[in-house]
């Protein structure tokens, strides 16, 4: 069993790495001051979660590797984040979609995994699904505000819509790596979630006025370690002082 929770938690903890990076890179190039904090601070808050999460994992580990050494000490290939959190940021309106998409998938999770046979696991999840329900009603306005605004706002947040339909389908896919930890009660099935969240999306695509797309192929390999052209680029900005300066301290 620790082998594979192991592997959950770094993977869980690289979406939140990966994502986190990407959402930091709005700093100081937001549409307006109210973004420009706010996207940051979404941001902190997802690291923050990969810092509990690879923290924990290191710790059931036991290889002496702490929450530096598994976010930037490892290869591409052994990332194992899912392919919508590296995408690059593209224009406001796919930042928004990718960030709702992914709050909205990540609020169900942690409303499970509060009920984790693991306790660490299931107090990690406590405190991170409140951060989550924050960035996925924040997130939800805007793809609102987007889809039902001007004419302009309604094509850049429909072809957002068109862009990431086959990154979202990775979120459902079993990965046969952690049965037994989904088995255990300790990680939620995150197939079992998916009708909640197709409910959610649907919901605020009829407020955007948007059409949710169908008979979309899934896009996967994330948790594999396979990866698009753009996440060693991230890493490599990622992971540039640590590798610049190994063990450096402050």
């Amino acid at each position: 069993m620790p082998a594979s929770l192991v592997t959950a938690l770094i993977g869980l903890a690289d979406d939140h790495l990966i994502l986190g990076h990407r959402l930091s890179e709005w700093c100081g190039h937001a549409p307006m001051l109210e973004e420009d904090l706010a996207m940051p601070n979404i941001a902190l808050d997802l690291i923050g979660q990969a810092r509990a999460l690879y923290s924990y994992a290191g710790e059931l580990e036991g290889a002496g590797r702490d929450e530096d050494a598994l976010a930037f000490g490892r290869l591409e290939r052994t990332y194992r984040n899912l392919l919508i959190c590296e995408l690059p940021n593209g224009d406001f309106a796919h930042t928004m979609l990718r960030q709702f998409y992914f709050a909205s998938f990540m609020q169900l999770f942690w409303q499970a995994a509060e009920q984790s046979a693991d306790a660490t696991l299931a107090a990690i999840a406590a405190k991170a699904v409140k951060e989550a329900e924050y960035h996925r009603r924040h997130c939800a306005q805007w793809v609102i505000r987007l889809g039902d605004g001007t004419d302009e706002s309604a094509r850049r947040m429909t072809e957002a819509v068109a862009l990431l339909a086959p990154y979202t389908g990775e979120f459902f896919i079993a990965d046969q790596d952690i049965c037994d930890v989904i088995a255990g009660g300790i990680l939620p099935d995150t197939q079992t979630l998916q009708p909640a969240w197709q409910a959610d999306v649907e919901q605020v695509f009829a407020e955007a006025r948007l059409v949710p797309p169908t008979d979309v192929y899934a896009q996967k390999g994330g948790r594999r370690g396979v990866h698009t052209e753009a996440m060693g680029h991230l890493l490599a900005q990622l992971q540039f002082m640590q590798r610049s300066f190994p063990d450096m301290t402050w």
